[in-house]
């Protein structure tokens, strides 16, 4: 197993018809305040090619503790407040990544 400690958090988002377009750029707009979270080692916006109207957003941890400290934080309640109002309803799923396919085949490059 790979000796890895990233936690992963996947947002499944239904948004409202018509909001998409500026949903997206919304979240573009706010990203920042996930991305400058120190715990925070990337995020990714994704657009179901099978559901219309379904996102999900990615983002990886540094661990555990370091999101869900970010999960309770002023700086993330006001961020959810940007982005709730497009959206009709949504799901989280939690993950710890068990291997890091990329990142092992990155690093055996160097």
């Amino acid at each position: 197993m790979a000796d890895t400690q990233v936690f992963r958090v996947m947002l499944r988002m239904q948004i409202l018809p018509g909001k998409e377009q500026e949903f997206e750029r919304v979240w573009y707009s706010v990203a920042d305040v996930v991305g400058e979270n120190p715990a925070n080692v990337g995020q990714w916006l994704s657009k179901s090619a099978e559901e219309e109207g379904v996102y999900y957003i990615m983002s990886d941890w540094a661990d555990e503790a370091g999101f869900r400290a970010f999960e309770r934080s002023d700086a993330h309640v006001e961020h959810r407040k940007k982005l709730h109002p497009y959206r009709s309803h949504g799901t989280m799923t939690t993950q710890h990544v068990v291997f890091d396919l990329g990142r092992e085949r990155l690093e055996a490059r160097r």
